[in-house]
C-alpha cells in the first residue's frame, strides 16, 4: 500500500494510523492500494485517511478517547463503556463515534457521487490512545463499519473484510476517483498503480477481448470444410502407386498408340515419359533401404557417444554446485552446517521488501541496492531456513543509523525472497521467533533470520544462533 501524505491529520491517534497503514508495506504482495492521508472528501471536513483499493475504499477516522484502556465496549448505536466506565462525547453525542459516523456517512455520499459503482464502501473508527481490546456487537461486525485500535493486525483485518468487490478496479478508474477525492495529490504512473493491485484495463473491456476469439473462430469453420471436400478427387489425379511395376506402363502405350491412326507418329511421344515411371519406382524400392542404413549408422553413433559420454561422467567429479559450497574455511563455526540456495536476487526497490520500522526507515534514506538471499541448512542434522539481505547505502553514517534500527526488537526486517517468489520446495518457513545476526561492512548492513523447519523456533536457540553466526560469511550475489 502506497501513502501519500495531503494535510496534517486531525487526530492523535493520526500517528498510529499512519504506522498502521505504513506497516502494510509497498505493493500488493499484502493489501494493495493507495492511502490518501489527510484528504478532505468533504470539504472542510479532513480525515485519517481515505484508502483507495482494487477492491473497494476505505474511510479512516480517528477518535480520540480520553485515557488509554483495557478493554473498550463500542455499540454503534449505543454508549461505550472503557474498563466499565461510561464515555460521552459532548452533550447529545450518544458516544464518541457519533460525529465520526456522520463525517463518515457524507464522506460515502461523496464518493458514490464522484465515482457511481467505485464499489464497497467502508468505514474504519480508529480509537486511541491505546485500546487493548475492543469488543464490538456481532450485528455491528456484519456491516461496513469496524472499531479498532490501528495496529497492523487490526488494520490488515479490516481491509481484507471491507474490500470484497468481485475484481479489481482499473488503473484509470483509480486514478479518477483519487484525482476527485485528491485533485492536489501528484499523479501515479500506470507501473505503481498495476504494483498495487489494480487492473489494466475496466470492468467492461475484458468482455470484448474474450469475445474476440471467437468472432475470429466463426469465419474460419466454413473456411476449411471445402477444402476438406475436395481431397476426395486427389486420389484420382496421382496413378503413381499402381504404375510402380513395368507391365502397366506397357499396357498405357498401346492405349495412346491406337487413338490416333498413324501410329509412327505417336509412338516416339509415349516412348519418352516410358523411363520416367520406371526411375520413380526405382527411387521408391532403394529408399527403405537407404533409410534403414542410415537409422544403422545413427544408431552406432548414438551408442558410442553414449559410451563415451558415460566414460567421461564415470572418470569426472562433479563440481559442487554454488547453492551447496559450505562456507569459507576460514571460519571454525560454520564447519558442520550446510547451506543450499533456493533463491537470489538483487534491486534497489528497498523499502518495498522490508516492513515495520525498517521500512519507515528506508522510505526516508533511499538505499543504494538490496541483495536477498534463501538457503535451506542443516544444523546438527535438523533442518533450518535461513534468509540474509545485504542492504547497501551511499555512505557508512546511513548505514550505521539502519542497522541499530534493525537490530532493534519488533523494528521490522526484510522479507524473505523465497517466500515472496514461491521458491521454498515443500513447507515454506514461518521467520517468527528467528534467531537474528547483523553486521555492519563499510557501507552495507547484513541482515540474518533462521528459523527450524518446521518450527517452532526461539530466538535464543543455540543451533539457530550457531546458523545465524555461519550464514554472515555465506556469499549473497543477487
Amino acid at each position: 500500500m502506497r501513502l501519500v501524505r495531503l494535510a496534517q491529520q486531525p487526530s492523535r491517534v493520526a500517528e498510529d494510523v499512519r504506522a498502521a497503514l505504513a506497516s502494510l508495506g509497498r505493493g500488493s504482495n499484502v493489501v494493495g492500494g493507495v492511502a490518501l492521508i489527510g484528504a478532505s472528501p468533504v470539504e472542510g471536513r479532513p480525515v485519517e485517511a481515505v484508502v483507495v483499493m482494487p477492491k473497494g475504499v476505505l474511510i479512516v477516522i480517528g477518535v480520540d478517547l480520553p485515557d488509554p484502556a483495557l478493554k473498550l465496549e463500542a455499540p454503534l448505536g449505543g454508549p461505550w463503556k472503557a474498563d466499565g466506565w461510561p464515555l460521552v462525547h459532548g452533550d447529545t453525542s450518544i458516544n464518541p463515534a457519533t460525529d465520526a459516523l456522520s463525517l463518515s456517512a457524507a464522506c460515502t455520499h461523496k464518493i458514490a457521487d464522484v465515482a457511481p459503482g467505485a464499489g464497497p464502501i467502508g468505514t474504519i473508527i480508529a480509537v486511541g490512545p491505546y485500546v487493548e481490546t475492543v469488543d464490538q456487537p456481532a450485528a455491528d461486525l456484519a456491516g461496513s463499519v469496524r472499531v479498532l485500535y490501528p495496529t497492523a493486525t487490526t488494520m490488515l483485518a479490516a481491509t481484507v473484510s471491507l474490500a470484497t468487490a468481485p475484481r479489481p478496479r482499473s488503473v484509470q478508474q483509480a486514478r479518477d476517483l483519487i484525482a476527485a477525492l485528491a485533485p492536489d495529490a501528484p499523479p501515479m504512473p500506470e507501473e505503481m498503480l498495476l504494483a498495487e493491485g489494480f487492473s489494466a484495463f475496466s470492468d467492461d473491456e475484458p468482455t470484448v477481448i474474450r469475445e474476440n476469439p471467437l468472432v475470429a473462430i466463426a469465419p474460419t469453420v466454413p473456411v476449411q470444410h471445402p477444402g476438406k471436400g475436395k481431397r476426395p478427387a486427389k486420389p484420382a489425379v496421382p496413378p503413381a502407386p499402381p504404375a510402380k511395376p513395368a507391365p502397366p506402363v506397357q499396357q498405357a502405350a498401346p492405349a495412346v498408340r491406337q487413338a490416333p491412326p498413324p501410329a509412327a507418329a505417336a509412338a516416339p511421344s509415349p516412348a519418352e515419359p516410358a523411363p520416367k515411371p520406371s526411375r520413380q519406382s526405382k527411387t521408391v524400392k532403394w529408399l527403405p533401404v537407404a533409410a534403414i542404413g542410415l537409422l544403422i549408422v545413427l544408431l552406432v553413433a548414438a551408442i558410442s557417444v553414449a559410451s563415451g559420454g558415460d566414460d567421461t561422467a564415470s572418470t569426472q567429479t562433479p563440481p559442487p554446485t554454488p547453492a551447496t559450497s559450505p562456507p569459507p574455511p576460514s571460519s571454525s563455526a560454520v564447519e558442520n552446517i550446510q547451506f543450499t540456495s533456493r533463491a537470489s536476487a538483487a534491486d534497489q526497490k528497498c523499502a518495498s521488501h522490508a516492513y515495520g520500522d525498517v521500512q519507515s526507515s528506508l522510505q526516508q534514506t533511499s538505499c543504494s541496492a538490496v541483495k536477498r538471499a534463501s538457503f535451506a541448512s542443516s544444523i546438527d542434522g535438523r533442518a533450518a531456513a535461513v534468509t540474509i539481505a545485504v542492504v547497501e547505502f551511499p555512505n557508512t553514517a546511513q548505514a550505521s543509523a539502519f542497522k541499530a534500527i534493525a537490530d532493534n526488537p519488533g523494528g521490522g526486517g526484510i522479507l524473505d525472497l523465497a517466500t515472496e517468489t514461491n521458491q521454498w520446495q515443500g513447507e515454506v518457513p514461518v521467520f517468527e521467533g528467528a534467531a537474528y545476526q547483523s553486521s555492519l561492512d563499510g557501507k552495507s548492513v547484513r541482515l540474518i533470520q533462521v528459523v527450524w523447519l518446521p518450527g517452532p523456533s526461539t530466538p535464543d536457540d543455540p543451533g539457530l544462533v550457531r546458523g545465524a553466526k555461519a550464514a554472515l560469511e555465506l556469499p549473497v550475489n543477487g
